[in-house]
């Protein structure tokens, strides 16, 4: 019984180190190409059907819009990335990651191209698929909150309750 929880423990903590890097290395590529033009062309669609986002598009300009996500995109990723020296920040980070994927899944609702208009029933476009990833992004961010969050040091903690998870 002991090996199978040890070998438990270790596939765990292989897959909270996957899903840490793996959305920080995400957010850092993604984040990179809003620099790109093509990618200003890949995102209009979303920013201009999105009501919050189509007012801040029309006031600084899509490519303007495009690097300040772009740029919050690297940022949230290098403060999850900071997990083994500042889970304070790493958790921070996770959460802003949280709210960033739970905006961009509001973009199923609001932009038109996320779905096939001509069919009976619903069924995602190329740009719905895109962002129905983001339902697992939204997981990983909100899992690696919890983790950082776990490794805070609680003041007036005991180390045992601490080093815990």
């Amino acid at each position: 019984m002991g090996t199978f929880h040890t070998t438990a423990d270790r596939v765990q903590g292989t897959a909270a180190v996957t899903l840490r890097y793996g959305l920080v290395l995400n957010l850092m590529v993604i984040g990179r190409l809003k620099f790109e033009d093509y990618e200003v062309d890949n995102i209009r669609p979303l920013l201009v059907s999105s009501p919050p986002f189509s007012r801040l598009t029309r006031m600084f300009g899509e490519r303007k819009i495009a690097r300040i996500i772009g740029v919050s995109e690297i940022l949230i990723g290098g403060l999850i990335a900071a997990r083994p020296l500042a889970p304070k920040a790493s958790a921070l980070g996770s959460l802003a990651a949280t709210a960033m994927f739970a905006t961009t899944l509001s973009f199923l609702v609001t932009t038109p191209e996320a779905w096939h208009q001509r069919r009976k029933e619903p069924k995602l476009s190329p740009a719905g698929q895109f962002l129905i990833k983001d339902v697992v992004l939204l997981g990983a961010a909100l899992f690696t909150a919890a983790e950082a969050l776990r490794k805070v040091r609680r003041p007036g903690g005991s180390a045992a309750h601490r080093d815990r998870g």
